[in-house]
């Protein structure tokens, strides 16, 4: 498997029922290009509910959407300069979504009075290598052989003392 390499994407759009649609091929696009099939549904269906709630409630549909790739973590944030949509007052269905298919998320705001929502992906594994067995663990005794000069048979001889005139038999 080849490492990844960072990526990042940027769209600023201005947010329409027909443009959610758009915006949600776009970022598949990218998703796919990026080698990141797995997560194009979570992704897409996230940032179409802050899209469609952007579309619906807000009074400036500016907004801008990035994508940010750096081979652990896929991590997406919309922002807005909508003032009137606070996150706590955002319908909950949509952050409950998000929560529910993302592995984190978090809001924060912006200097012009605006929030940034974001969610984020562990990276994992598109492609599935198999499993080797592993051989069994070798046991002590296998492990921990006797060094070479040991292990030869020493031949047995005879010494005898010379002052007590006894023979020692060494093995």
């Amino acid at each position: 498997m080849k490492p990844a390499v960072p990526c990042y994407y940027h769209l600023d759009v201005e947010v329409s029922p027909d443009r959610v649609g758009q915006v949600r091929r776009i970022l598949a696009a990218h998703l796919r290009y990026w080698n990141l099939e797995f997560l194009v549904e979570s992704v897409c269906h996230c940032a179409e509910a802050l899209l469609d709630t952007i579309a619906q409630h807000s009074a400036d549909k500016n907004t801008t959407v990035e994508m940010w790739w750096n081979g652990k973590h896929l991590i997406t944030a919309v922002s807005d300069n909508d003032q009137d949509i606070r996150p706590h007052n955002a319908p909950q269905g949509c952050l409950a979504r998000i929560a529910a298919l993302s592995d984190n998320w978090g809001c924060c705001a912006t200097g012009a009075g605006g929030k940034i929502i974001w969610f984020s992906w562990r990276a994992r594994s598109a492609e599935r290598a198999p499993l080797v067995p592993a051989g069994p663990v070798p046991s002590l005794r296998e492990a921990c052989r006797m060094p070479r000069a040991l292990s030869l048979p020493v031949p047995a001889f005879a010494a005898a003392r010379e002052d007590t005139g006894t023979v020692i038999t060494v093995r």
